[in-house]
């Protein structure tokens, strides 16, 4: 770890421009004469492109060969772990932001704050993914969440809407409460909350840590919606704003995860909370496999799209939590690089598939959110059901799409466990992964097998199109050629 230099700050110039972009929006809208502002959203994924492109050169600034810098005293961390997750999040919104002005014409909820906040929640987002310090964790994820909550509720007309940002509102809370306690007796057991502090002094037979961890666990499975902490996702996904909704599956998903990476695998080792002979991976691969199951299972039963979406994206966090496992309990080289592009491939897959969902229009004035909603898809707008094919069959992962790796790298990783000892849970994943096919085919099947009904009146956006075929093609590149993305992740 270097030492504090005096030009550390450039280490954190994504995270600043973020920032400085995120309140010029915020305090913009109160000067905003334009009722679309659409030059707000100009601005704001300008932002995101200049914080992608600090992010390449931090990228290529920092030391060879795995080196970081410290910054603040270790609460921030500057490694190719956090720049990867920080541009991840800056692609992720400005690809939601670019759906955004479309969705909000139709559907009367022109929210100029919306902007703002989004990239404020992605400064949260970027915190985690720097973070060195526990208390660094608890403000990126109080910054993270307060931005998100509000966007839920963006559309202030709508009772559901207001009822899911509640609901979010109160569980994320919950949540909070739970780190915030775990946080405090992880410092009454080592003296500190420095992440690679804790990792020096942690004494596996004191109770205070080993309850401290149970604590933060409790709060991520909260934040990452695994079962049984997932009550709060379907009603927020289902009454946030459809673009909203997809930034929440994606960008903040990820974040939560990147926090769970920082803490468990490159802080705590497998042996550090001695339950079993997994350790704290035990609890993580119960769980895992309950997400799964439960997520896979819940979303056979929904007509609603949003809602389908919401419980697969339940199923998708608890693959990701075997590949969280396996980076604690095999070796964070193996398995964190498989996690980071499993990552990766959802966010663009997922944030391409609700933008179809805006792309498509409405249906007698309320959203195409039903099954039966998109029959005959495919002959009226063969583009839109394309990328929607695409895209389900990434999330079911099947080639060559990116989807398929991404499962495919994860229960590798799983593989290379000691004597196997998670071959049950790899086994559960792909049976869940051959029963998501069920359900992501039902969309397949109403728009190329059912007769349309009604006509279809697409968005006329170009912004929102352009994203529609970056995602598309981003899959399938990321898809055919996983061994460059791979590498990028540190594979």
């Amino acid at each position: 770890m270097h030492p504090l230099q005096p030009n550390d700050y450039l280490f954190q110039l994504p995270l600043l421009v973020l920032a400085i972009f995120g309140m010029i929006l915020v305090l913009g809208e109160a000067f905003a004469h334009s009722r679309r502002h659409d030059f707000l959203m100009r601005m704001a994924v300008a932002g995101c492109v200049l914080a992608i492109i600090a992010g390449i050169w931090v990228w290529k600034a920092l030391p060879a060969a795995g080196g970081s810098v410290s910054m603040l005293h270790g609460m921030l961390v500057s490694d190719r772990f956090s720049t990867f997750f920080i541009i991840l999040f800056s692609a992720s919104a400005a690809l939601t932001m670019m759906t955004m002005p479309a969705h909000q014409r139709a559907y009367n909820w022109d929210v100029g704050e919306s902007y703002g906040l989004v990239l404020l929640s992605v400064c949260g987002m970027s915190m985690l993914a720097l973070a060195g310090d526990l208390v660094t964790i608890f403000i990126g994820i109080e910054l993270m969440s307060l931005g998100v909550y509000a966007l839920t509720a963006a559309r202030y007309r709508d009772s559901q809407g207001a009822e899911a940002a509640m609901k979010y509102f109160l569980m994320g809370a919950f949540a909070t409460g739970f780190l915030v306690y775990g946080i405090a007796l992880i410092y009454g057991s080592t003296g500190t909350t420095n992440l690679a502090s804790i990792a020096a002094h942690a004494d596996p037979s004191d109770p205070l840590l080993i309850i401290g961890i149970f604590m933060i666990l409790i709060a991520f499975a909260f934040k990452i919606a695994a079962v049984p902490f997932h009550m709060w996702a379907p009603d927020a996904y289902e009454g946030a704003p459809t673009p909203v909704t997809g930034f929440m599956a994606t960008a903040v998903k990820a974040a939560a995860f990147t926090a769970v990476l920082r803490v468990l695998t490159q802080t705590l080792g497998g042996d550090i909370l001695p339950v079993g002979r997994l350790g704290w991976g035990g609890i993580l691969a119960v769980l895992a496999a309950l997400t799964m199951t439960v997520g896979n299972i819940a979303a056979l039963r929904q007509d609603n799209i949003k809602r389908m979406l919401a419980y697969s994206s339940v199923s998708h966090a608890g693959v990701i939590l075997v590949g969280v496992v396996a980076s604690g309990l095999v070796s964070a080289k193996e398995a964190q690089p498989a996690v980071m592009y499993y990552l990766l491939s959802y966010a663009l897959t997922t944030v391409g598939a609700f933008a179809v969902l805006t792309y498509i229009g409405a249906r007698e004035g309320k959203e195409r959110v039903l099954v039966s909603d998109w029959n005959g898809l495919a002959s009226r707008r063969p583009g839109a059901a394309l990328a929607m094919l695409i895209f389900m069959l990434s999330l079911g992962g099947m080639p060559p799409t990116a989807g398929f790796f991404g499962k495919f790298y994860v229960f590798k990783s799983a593989m290379l466990t000691a004597h196997s000892e998670m071959l049950w849970l790899v086994i559960i994943g792909v049976l869940n992964s051959v029963v998501s096919v069920f359900y992501y085919l039902r969309v397949v099947t109403a728009m190329y097998f059912k007769e349309p009904e009604g006509e279809f009146k697409p968005m006329r956006s170009g912004a929102l199109t352009l994203v529609l075929v970056v995602c598309a093609l981003a899959v399938l590149e990321i898809g055919i050629l996983p061994g460059t993305w791979l590498s990028y992740a540190g594979g």
